[in-house]
């Protein structure tokens, strides 16, 4: 029976390090258990302190046994995490995983919906009790904001201004910012939430000051704002599996089509690079190029 590696020790402390001061979600800190782990098991027992080569043998294992180039970054991303946490705590004298780089995955063109493709989507009828108005609100909520599956999950009510149109986003790494809410998604809010206080009513529980919530006056997960997502284009007869996601890029691209600004979209997308923004101008510059070749005489070669 193979015995624990001397790196596991730390493991649990830098776990409850994500957890109450990096505040990372669970689902993050289930992801890093497991990179984590899984490199540890792979590590000699008689390398107690792994050296820059043992991590560059580490994936290109990976890479060998055919794991893509995004989830080898990934894993690449949660040693870098621990060990940058262990050398700060004085476990470690120096990180090696801080000059490592790992495979260069292909950049990827987010897939969105057309505006003509949105409004199918937005128009849709929906019931008029609770879940048919909560369900119109996420949809709204999610184009209008751009915001993650996460965050419009865990969006307080207090967070809301009607009035002024904006919500309050708490976002990666607990960084907050300020989204943007417009007049039919506050609309739609405006409808939803009298429905809210009135299910909070008759369950006769106290309200857990979440926004969106599931007919029994609980948070509504992320997992199930997906789901209304996937329901909901699926009666739009949106051809493309759509999800919360697709919902966050569409709101880039228009934007960008329509003119923003590169800093205010990465602004409101809470993205703390520009680079990562920077992808959707790929998806405007095809959709330019695509009007180019369908309206100029001599646009098709």
């Amino acid at each position: 029976m193979r015995r624990n590696h001397p790196l596991e020790a730390h493991l649990e402390r830098f776990l409850r390090h994500l957890r109450d001061v990096r505040q990372m979600s669970g689902e993050t800190q289930r992801a890093y258990r497991s990179d984590l782990g899984a490199f540890l098991a792979w590590l000699p027992l008689d390398r107690p302190v792994p050296d820059r080569l043992d991590i560059r043998r580490y994936l290109v294992e990976l890479q060998e046994q055919g794991l893509k180039a995004t989830s080898i970054q990934r894993k690449l991303a949660s040693l870098r995490s621990f060990f940058r946490y262990l050398r700060d705590h004085g476990h470690l004298e120096t990180d090696p995983a801080r000059l490592v780089k790992g495979p260069k995955a292909p950049q990827r063109i987010p897939r969105f919906l057309t505006i003509p493709q949105v409004e199918a989507l937005l128009n849709l009828p929906f019931p008029d009790d609770f879940q048919g108005c909560r369900n119109r609100a996420i949809l709204e909520f999610l184009y209008s904001t751009g915001c993650r599956v996460s965050e419009a999950a865990n969006t307080p009510t207090r967070y809301l201004d009607l009035h002024s149109g904006s919500v309050r986003v708490m976002g990666k790494g607990r960084k907050e910012r300020l989204a943007m809410l417009g007049g039919k998604a506050a609309q739609a809010l405006e409808q939803y939430l009298p429905l809210r206080r009135d299910l909070l009513r008759r369950r006769r529980c106290s309200d857990p000051g979440i926004l969106f919530l599931n007919r029994l006056a609980k948070p509504l997960s992320s997992r199930w704002i997906f789901q209304v997502v996937l329901e909901q284009a699926r009666r739009a007869e949106i051809p493309q599996r759509l999800t919360p996601h697709g919902l966050r890029h569409s709101f880039a691209t228009h934007l960008l089509d329509r003119g923003a600004d590169l800093r205010s979209v990465q602004e409101l997308l809470g993205h703390s690079r520009l680079a990562t923004t920077e992808i959707y101008t790929h998806v405007s510059m095809a959709r330019l190029r695509e009007v180019y070749d369908r309206a100029h005489p001599h646009g098709e070669g």
